[in-house]
């Protein structure tokens, strides 16, 4: 039984640089003739098409699952956030100027209840991604797209690689500023919030004269720092969505044609490769995938491929949701080991900012870990309209899928482990 990739060819190099410029000829295709793909619009389902059809030659099967979200929502809380925020800001304000003597008390109250209400948003929407907002936004549909590759003999095992087809929304200060000003605006908008909350409180208590003019000096500038998060998508540019995440996307099918292009089975594993819809409106592709697969007959891993751009900073995230969420320390153990037989010592890292999908599996009872490589600063194309197909790094690329490979044939080799002995692999 083979245990490495690269024992699997005897041009092994040639055949990974092959697949490499497959993922980057498909990328460019895909930016070229379909475009931008917004979550839950005509252009996400037409590059889930082409993908479909396109894999139909080398995968044993190919599945398209629908579903539906409102992908605005989860964006779309920003805005209303900065609506609250304001109108809660303005009453504090008159509260403290006691404006209206007989409502002060009433209007510092509904200033209350509104920053109250601005947080429970944002934890929700963004910390958690919970679709708390989804019912006031339109419904859309989209689909996954599913390739597999079966094994010679009974399925004992399933491996399966992950990308999101869709492309984000430009975020406005990344693309003016980069990573500097996004952070400055960002944690000004952010801290501003729970900062009037406290102000809010505040407010209800007897203080000295001199205090309150400290109140409503602050409550006038946490009102004013929120006004830029009015701004913080541009809803009028999707961007292209290249590294983010079509290298993910290709990277995960490169894995399935590897197998099919070398005439290779594995003996009980199951090998499949799997095109997300929506990752960019809160992870809802892979939150209708987890609802649909989390029952499952045999051991199964999800391994979650997200931008292969940035080839000094590649990692293996074992913490999600910025932070918050923990994936699976087998899976992420896994990927650690495929990626040393790859040759490549990554660390594990944790998503800085947002999520991938490995964090809606997780949450979804799915064994995943995801495999990225990122400039955390972010990175100046991140979710703006320089991630081009000129913007690829085929080194990058090229070593992503060496890592997906050897994950591969490690874990039909071995499974599921909470520890990989990668020395002696290819002898056991």
């Amino acid at each position: 039984m083979l245990m490495q990739a690269r024992e699997s060819n005897a041009n092994y190099p040639s055949r990974r640089r092959e697949m490499a410029n497959f993922a980057a000829r498909e990328i460019k295709r895909v930016c070229k003739e379909i475009g931008p793909r917004a979550s839950g619009e005509e252009n996400e389902r037409k590059a889930q098409a082409y993908l479909a059809e396109s894999m139909k030659s080398v995968a044993d099967s190919v599945e398209i699952e629908d579903f539906e979200l409102h992908p605005k929502a989860f964006m779309g809380w920003v805005l209303l956030d900065v609506c609250l925020m304001l109108v809660s800001g303005v009453l504090l304000i008159l509260g403290l100027l006691d404006v209206f003597p007989a409502a002060s008390t009433a209007l510092t109250a509904v200033a209350t209840v509104l920053t109250v209400l601005s947080i429970v948003f944002l934890v929700f929407e963004f910390l958690l991604y919970k679709p708390l907002l989804d019912p006031l936004f339109p419904k859309r549909k989209s689909c996954n797209v599913i390739c597999t590759r079966k094994p010679k003999g009974e399925v004992k095992r399933r491996i399966v690689f992950c990308g999101h087809m869709d492309s984000a929304y430009e975020w406005t200060y990344l693309r003016k500023g980069g990573g500097k000003v996004f952070a400055a605006v960002v944690g000004a908008a952010f801290g501003s919030v729970f900062v009037q909350l406290v102000l809010d409180i505040l407010a209800f208590l007897p203080l000295p004269g001199t205090a309150d003019t400290v109140l409503l000096v602050l409550a006038v500038l946490t009102t004013l720092l929120v006004i830029p998060g009015a701004f913080f998508v541009n809803w009028k540019c999707v961007v292209p969505g290249a590294n983010d995440n079509l290298t993910g996307v290709f990277a995960s099918m490169a894995v399935v044609r590897f197998l099919a292009a070398n005439d290779i089975r594995f003996e009980n594993t199951e090998v499949a490769a799997v095109s997300m819809g929506c990752e960019e409106a809160g992870l809802r592709g892979a939150k209708a995938f987890a609802a649909k697969h989390a029952e499952s007959d045999v051991e199964t891993v999800y391994i979650v491929t997200d931008t292969l751009r940035d080839y000094d900073f590649m990692g293996v995230y074992n913490k999600d949701m910025t932070g918050i969420v923990k994936l699976d320390a087998q899976a992420a153990a896994l990927l650690k080991a495929g990626a040393k037989n790859a040759g490549h010592e990554l660390p594990f890292a944790k998503v800085f900012f947002g999520a991938s999908d490995a964090a809606a599996l997780k949450q979804g009872g799915l064994c995943a870990a995801t495999l990225a490589a990122m400039d955390p600063t972010p990175a100046r194309y991140y979710h703006t309209r320089t991630d081009t197909a000129d913007n690829l790094d085929l080194k990058t690329l090229e070593a992503g899928i060496d890592v997906l490979l050897e994950t591969a044939f490690l874990y039909d080799a071995k499974g599921l482990r909470n520890e990989y002995d990668t020395a002696s692999a290819a002898q056991q």
